[in-house]
């Protein structure tokens, strides 16, 4: 999964993506997008982990996307640079949380422009659907224009209205004309606030979580400044801060589940270990991640709740003995934080 992370010019996304992945940015990628991974760390797995005294430990991984940063005053530019973002699976919309500018407006704004880049794909490629209409061509092909004609004008209605594309109740009919735009309002979306080094544990402001129910914030800058420092002294400091915990591996797990993922583990000796898929999967779409081979030649899996795997110490042998471990076919849906073994 690759996750965008996009914002105005001086918000400090370029920083983000530092703090997030650990890479440094390359001002020589700043127009053509820089990507680098990080782990979805999971303390479920850790103990899990713990249990096993595996020799090898894998978390889920997220791929973060850092792309050029729009311009406030000329937005000219601003779909051209929002182009990169297309090929992403998801977003998360950094905003300025420590100059006061008011964060619900800011989002606000931000959409606009993602409305207008999409709005101006969609449009041009209405006279070209018309055109091909003109053109003599079997029933069938023409059904599909007509479909498609029909799509975008109802996407253009509803965006003109101010309406994101996946507020508009599309079908998977109507879906299929549109994949090849790879809509950013169609996107999952989320936000993180860039604090200063004060104002990170106050309660985000009501009307930006009525916006995006998901955002989270963090004081990036400041705890990439501790990371540097000794232990002894990030501790002391960090208790000075009000610092509870460390916000990057909370940050990244609230990104990840934003974009509609959940992970399930498999436990042995040899590896204890995190895999993502998209939330509402099968069983045997998560055997698929693991291996093609394992999906293909699937025939139920073997599941233990998380919760209940703690109950019985982290022992399969417990979980099958109390009734806790159930044998699922190829319909089972996958469930956050499911321990899996694929039959």
């Amino acid at each position: 999964m690759k996750v965008g992370l996009v914002g105005y010019s001086g918000v400090g996304k370029s920083t983000v993506f530092q703090w997030l992945t650990g890479a440094t940015p390359d001002p020589g990628k700043i127009q053509q997008g820089q990507v680098a991974t990080a782990d979805v760390a999971d303390d479920r797995l850790r103990r899990i982990a713990e249990a096993y005294k595996p020799k090898k430990l894998t978390f889920a991984k997220v791929e973060f996307l850092d792309t050029p940063g729009l311009m406030a005053d000329d937005r000219k530019d601003n779909p051209r640079r929002l182009g990169i973002l297309r090929e992403a699976n998801g977003m998360v919309v950094v905003l300025d949380g420590f100059s006061g500018a008011p964060l619900a407006e800011q989002l606000r704004k931000f959409r606009e422009e993602l409305l207008y880049a999409d709005l101006e794909i969609v449009m041009n490629r209405v006279p070209k659907v018309e055109a091909q209409m003109k053109k003599a061509k079997p029933a069938k092909e023409r059904e599909l224009d007509e479909l498609e004609l029909a799509t975008l004008k109802r996407v253009i209605a509803g965006m003109e209205a101010g309406k994101f594309a996946k507020e508009l109740n599309i079908t998977e009919e109507e879906e299929k004309p549109l994949r090849s735009f790879q809509l950013l309002t169609l996107k999952p979306e989320t936000v993180l606030v860039n604090r200063g080094d004060s104002g990170f544990n106050d309660p985000l402001p009501k009307d930006l979580l009525d916006l995006c129910p998901t955002a989270c914030q963090a004081p990036v800058k400041l705890e990439m400044e501790l990371a540097a420092l000794s232990e002894e002294d990030r501790q002391m400091f960090m208790s000075d801060l009000g610092f509870t915990a460390s916000f990057r591996e909370a940050t990244i797990r609230s990104i990840f589940y934003a974009m509609e993922r959940i992970v399930f583990f498999t436990a042995g000796h040899d590896e204890c270990r995190s895999w993502a898929m998209d939330k509402g999967g099968t069983a045997v779409d998560g055997a698929a991640c693991i291996h093609n081979d394992l999906a293909a030649r699937f025939v139920r899996a073997r599941v233990v709740g998380h919760d209940h795997f703690v109950q019985c110490g982290y022992s399969e042998k417990e979980a099958k003995a109390k009734g806790l471990e159930r044998l699922e076919g190829k319909q089972y849906i996958v469930q956050d934080g499911d321990v899996i073994e694929i039959l």
